[in-house]
């Protein structure tokens, strides 16, 4: 199960007050994160177009209009558990690849085993605070 400590809390929340223009040029991380795993299926912009986006049943979501499309509230939480495999997203079929478990087994691989569990959740973090910075 997911527990979240008080520094983290805190810079979650802090992250979520963060204009979307100052978190833009802080998040090169996620972008590049974004780029090696999502931009395949959403687009180099998120705007839902990537090259494999008509191969799914159901149209892919453009993740810029998140916040908009939820009353101008961009669900941090919701984003990090649909990118870490807690929260089910079906695409063509089957489930959006669990990032959070490809993160961990990379690290585990790279002999991280006691760090790879902090691993996966920096890099989830970082790419939903990439999804929140390109919101319109």
């Amino acid at each position: 199960m997911f527990k979240i400590s008080i520094l983290a809390a805190a810079g979650l929340l802090l992250a979520t007050t963060s204009s979307a223009q100052d978190t833009t040029q802080e998040f090169t991380i996620g972008q590049d994160e974004y780029q090696k795993a999502c931009a395949a299926c959403h687009g180099g912009s998120a705007d839902g177009n990537g090259e494999l986006a008509t191969m799914f049943k159901s149209p892919i979501p453009d993740l810029t209009g998140i916040a908009k499309r939820n009353d101008g509230i961009f669900p941090l939480l919701s984003i990090i558990q649909a990118i870490d495999g807690r929260a089910v997203i079906r695409g063509h079929g089957n489930p959006m690849p669990v990032f959070g478990n490809r993160y961990r087994a990379e690290a585990d691989s790279r002999s991280m085993m006691f760090g790879s569990e902090a691993i996966a959740r920096g890099r989830v973090l970082e790419l939903a605070l990439y999804i929140q910075s390109i919101q319109e």
